[in-house]
């Protein structure tokens, strides 16, 4: 008669024996690249409230294109196909403009968020149409959206504010119905930009944290700001959220200075540009904004590649080069450097972070390939097993199906050229009991090859050897 075993068992009696097991084929977990959180200050959007923005749509339909909003077009450039979006502020007033008929306000059109950015519009009859009315609102001479209804002598307030109901940046309402006489790039009335404070930075970075992200920065080089966002990132880490941040002062900030803050983070998940003065083209670029390409640029690389020597596309000139020794003494103190190669073009001299002093003795934390290739497996192996929990049993089987699927993502990350070697396996040291079991992954990551010894041997003799 046939009985049952565990996985693993060898029975002593000859004889058939079966095991029922859960079919456990779950997906595999697999790297997120590509996505950056950044906090900012702008005259127009969403306040305090995160946003996705994806590369193909754009930011300014959202945020225009004044404030602090030049970081967000810098991470976009960098590669990040998304941004996570948070506009830090509170307070402010909104744009507002009434529409009128004759001497009377028929209706009011209001800026559905605070901000200085001006807008203007335009009421008038419809050329092709005298049926109709169209109505324009402009910022600038860009048209940002255009609306149309029916000319009714007594209902056209009524009619514009239902035909703007689904408006995302303006909000309608009638005040006394009636016919809208017609106005050409009437302005609004200005609104005013919310105030921001090292509180309105925190807050925003909360915003953020619900969602995935590889890569943070902000529009400021203010040093207070840049202290919250590591204290954040430490946070984050604890309930495993894995991410970087990058940093950078201006040159008007002594080089000494910000090498010494640099040094002072010590922490692997905060990249520090120090020598962030660059030409894109003609325009200069400064402090956050090169920090915010760096962002990008981090966030959108695989973890099988390294940044070290990576030209930095666009970036023409280095308006505050470092001589060698500079840069040696420079990235000894954690500072990410860019420096020129033999072609002049602008690169990453070597893509570190602030980590000078791992307490544990693993000098891989300090660069950002293997920081990043270890972040994404602790991802990818949390988000695999959290696939598990609840759905299978606290026993011999159960356990090595927790076992097969970890072992399967680190397997996969080899495969993928980001691990050298992975092995999972049930814990020797602790017993799994109750609803709990522990787990061991041993792990080598790769590294890039950065470092390059030639000893050549030359003789005096010109004669070959017989």
């Amino acid at each position: 008669m046939a009985g049952t075993f565990v996985i693993g068992e060898n029975k002593t009696r000859p004889g058939v024996y079966f095991n029922i097991a859960q079919d456990k084929k779950n997906a595999l977990a697999e790297a997120v690249d590509g996505i950056a959180a950044v906090v900012f200050q702008a005259d127009f959007g969403p306040v305090g409230k995160a946003v996705e923005v994806p590369a193909e749509d754009g930011y300014e339909a959202v945020y225009g294109s004044s404030g602090g909003t030049g970081v967000l077009e810098q991470v976009f450039a960098g590669g990040a196909k998304t941004i996570i979006a948070c506009r830090a502020g509170n307070g402010g007033t909104k744009a507002e403009v009434k529409l009128k008929t004759g001497e009377t306000e028929a209706m009011s059109i209001t800026a559905k968020y605070p901000g200085s950015r001006e807008f203007s519009v335009t009421v008038r009859t419809k050329l092709t149409d005298g049926s109709r009315k169209e109505c324009m609102i402009y910022t600038g001479l860009k048209e940002l959206e255009h609306y149309e209804f029916a000319a009714a002598e007594g209902k056209e307030a009524s009619a514009l504010a239902e035909a703007m109901r689904g408006s995302k940046r303006f909000d309608a309402a009638v005040i006394a119905d009636g016919k809208l006489d017609d106005c050409s790039q009437e302005k609004f009335t200005a609104g005013t930009n919310p105030t921001v404070t090292a509180q309105d930075y925190s807050d925003g970075f909360a915003a953020v944290e619900p969602f995935y992200f590889n890569t943070l920065c902000v529009d400021t080089e203010d040093t207070d700001t840049h202290l919250l966002m590591q204290s954040f990132m430490e946070r984050i880490f604890d309930v495993g959220q894995f991410a970087i941040a990058v940093a950078a002062e201006k040159h008007s900030t002594a080089l000494e200075t910000r090498q010494e803050h640099a040094a002072a983070f010590n922490d692997k998940s905060i990249v520090y540009v120090l020598n962030a003065w660059v030409k894109e083209g003609e325009k200069e670029m400064d402090g956050c904004l090169t920090a915010a390409r760096i962002a990008g640029m981090i966030a959108a690389c695989k973890s099988d590649k390294s940044l070290t020597h990576t030209v930095v596309n666009g970036f023409t000139e280095l308006l505050e080069p470092l001589t060698p020794s500079q840069m040696t003494a420079a990235e000894k103190k954690g500072c990410l450097v860019l420096s020129y190669n033999t072609s002049k073009e602008v690169w990453i001299d070597n893509a570190v972070n602030t980590l000078i002093d791992a307490n544990d003795g693993d000098d891989g934390w300090k660069k950002i390939r293997r920081t990043k290739t270890r972040y994404e497996l602790i991802y990818r192996m949390n988000k695999q097993a959290e696939s598990l929990i609840g759905m299978v049993d606290n026993d011999t089987n159960g356990r090595a199906t927790v076992t097969g699927q970890l072992q399967a993502v680190g397997t996969a990350m080899v495969d993928e050229g980001k691990l050298v070697k992975c092995v999972v396996a049930e814990s020797g040291k602790y017993t799994a009991d109750i609803d709990s079991a522990w787990f061991d992954v041993d792990v080598i990551d790769k590294d890039s090859l950065e470092h390059v010894y030639l000893t050549y041997h030359f003789q005096y003799s010109t004669k070959g050897e017989e």
